[in-house]
């Protein structure tokens, strides 16, 4: 005949169950969540020579390595060579033109590899995140690395992606041009690289819930 459990040892066993449900409950929602994307759903990647795939052929850069992926359209409004400043004018008229459900902002570069200061472009940036939430656009954001001996993301794209609430990756950049075998130059990737950013945020998105 099966002996009954000890009532404090089964109550000790359900509350650390409910423990380890909470905690997971909570690490789950470290990642904003976005709106759901309809197949027929328009991603806007936005940015300047890593959003327009330098370093690579047109169908291999990020966005359409990302498109295959997702199976959703996605717009290559990149700009080689682009300040956040001058991003900042352009995407009001890229927003009206194309109507997307999704942006994915990748700038800041150009204006770390010139010095501008970090303030300036978390400015720019926040005022572009502000643009696209104005016009009911959710918005994704792509850390770009500081200038250091050791690639890591500038601090202020994750400092702007907890204050705007918007989902960011933040390592996938830093690790593929850490990586000599990702890169076609000093400062961009190559087709496997831009591979390696798309999966990266294909994941984010399923992550978020909009895939």
């Amino acid at each position: 005949m099966e002996r009954a459990e000890n009532p404090l040892i089964s109550w000790r066993r359900s509350a650390v169950t409910l423990l380890l449900t909470l905690l997971l409950a909570a690490c789950s929602s470290d990642t904003p969540t976005l709106p759901h994307l309809a197949p027929d759903a328009v991603i806007l990647t936005f940015g300047d020579s890593i959003t327009y795939g330098t370093g690579a052929s047109r169908d291999k850069s990020y966005p359409a390595q990302l498109a295959r992926l997702t199976g959703r359209k996605v717009i290559n409004a990149g700009v080689p060579g682009e300040l956040s400043g001058e991003g900042l004018k352009r995407l009001p008229a890229a927003l009206k033109r194309y109507h997307p459900q999704l942006l994915i902002l990748c700038l800041g570069g150009n204006d770390i590899l010139r010095s501008v200061s970090a303030d300036r472009i978390r400015a720019n940036l926040q005022a572009m995140l502000t643009t696209a939430k104005e016009q009911g656009v959710p918005a994704i954001l792509l850390g770009v690395p500081k200038k250091s001996l050791f690639m890591h993301t500038a601090p202020l794209y994750e400092e702007l992606a907890k204050q705007m609430h918007v989902p960011a990756e933040l390592e996938i950049l830093p690790k593929v041009l850490a990586d000599r075998d990702l890169k076609s130059d000093p400062i961009h990737p190559n087709a496997a690289g831009y591979a390696r950013i798309a999966q990266a945020l294909d994941g984010l998105l399923k992550e978020s819930g909009a895939l």
